[in-house]
């Protein structure tokens, strides 16, 4: 069967037990000889309270193409044989309740288990990161900045995961895939340095050769945001949609280096350097121009903003939305109609 999620190859792979850890795949191999098709239920957990479920719909394709065995070198599909009772992606969890049952032969579908629970850690980690960073944006847009963080063949499930918790903007065409969306971005520091590190310089070529998008210029490449917002948007006027702020954690913007030895919450993009920066703009008559920052940002981050009433339009962040963990357990809690399970298991209701 055609796989929205896998080639030919990777499937042959995962149906041999590449992927899976090697005493799932001697487990299925035992079964199998010794024809113990015996019907169980395979109940999956995870133990964080508002938790937002994700992977569903990945791991149950997983099941579809993988439930089976091979005989004589072909493969024989047992799919039809399993009844998967799951909640849907999006969801929001409570610890140690149930997500999903797998019921049908253990023998068919053993050795997948390594494969859907880190489906469901991975996806349901970045799909709660993304819930906890758009919540703190307080209706801001959020744009999942993640590409540069992780392994890039990731992308179309992290930026899936992002959407399921709420993010609408992505910065490559592989994070839209799986929802449709265009990718959006700004101006890197390579390009200005390649134009003599010229910001507005840079601005004119990316308008001229990327006329229908919109003009967002990174500002903080010579650490004196103010100074070069102002150069850009003086430069361009109405064209200019936006600038983005991404001073190193470990540097002070030129504008506030006078006061930062009364105040020690001012290295990198800060509160006080955007409110500086919008009210710069306003008074010179730029008042659409929008504030994008970058650097560092994650859901403390977002609040702190936010409490100071930080004039931010856009917040791109990045690895924040990767971190942290988000572990899936699955355990057989009925055999043959009797419940059976280790001790501290039992079988719950979905």
């Amino acid at each position: 069967m055609k796989s929205k999620y896998w080639d030919e190859k990777t499937i042959d792979k995962i149906r041999k037990g590449y992927y899976s850890a090697s005493y799932f795949n001697k487990t299925k191999e035992i079964l199998l000889k010794e024809d113990n098709l015996k019907k169980i239920t395979m109940q999956i957990f995870q133990r964080n309270d508002n938790a937002v479920l994700c992977g569903v719909t990945q791991a149950i394709e997983l099941l579809k193409i993988g439930t089976g065995y091979f005989k004589n070198g072909k493969w024989v599909s047992k799919w039809n044989t399993l009844t998967i009772k799951t909640l849907k992606d999006g969801d929001v969890l409570k610890s140690k309740q149930p997500v999903m049952h797998i019921i049908g032969p253990y023998a068919y579908f053993a050795q997948l288990e390594s494969l859907y629970l880190g489906i469901l850690a991975r996806q349901t980690r970045i799909a709660t990161n993304a819930k906890n960073i758009v919540k703190a944006a307080n209706k801001k847009p959020v744009l999942f900045f993640a590409d540069r963080f992780d392994y890039f063949l990731n992308q179309e499930l992290d930026g899936y995961a992002a959407n399921v918790g709420g993010v609408t903007n992505v910065c490559t065409s592989a994070h839209g895939n799986w929802f449709t969306t265009e990718p959006v971005g700004t101006i890197p520091h390579s390009l200005i340095a390649t134009s003599n590190g010229n910001t507005v310089e840079t601005a004119r070529k990316f308008n001229q050769y990327f006329p229908k998008n919109n003009l967002i210029a990174l500002v903080d490449f010579d650490n004196d945001c103010i100074t070069e917002s102002l150069k850009v948007a003086r430069t361009f006027g109405s064209k200019l949609w936006g600038v983005r702020l991404d001073t190193a954690g470990d540097l002070v913007d030129k504008s506030l280096q006078k006061l930062v030895e009364k105040n020690n919450e001012l290295h990198g993009v800060n509160p006080t350097l955007v409110k500086i920066m919008r009210n710069a703009l306003d008074k010179e008559g730029f008042g659409k121009v929008k504030i994008i920052v970058s650097g560092g940002f994650n859901k403390d981050k977002i609040s702190w903003f936010e409490k100071a009433k930080t004039p931010v339009d856009i917040y791109a962040v990045g690895s924040a939305m990767l971190e942290g963990k988000n572990d899936f357990t699955a355990d057989i809690v009925k055999v043959d109609g009797k419940k059976i399970a280790k001790v501290g298991r039992k079988l719950m209701r979905i």
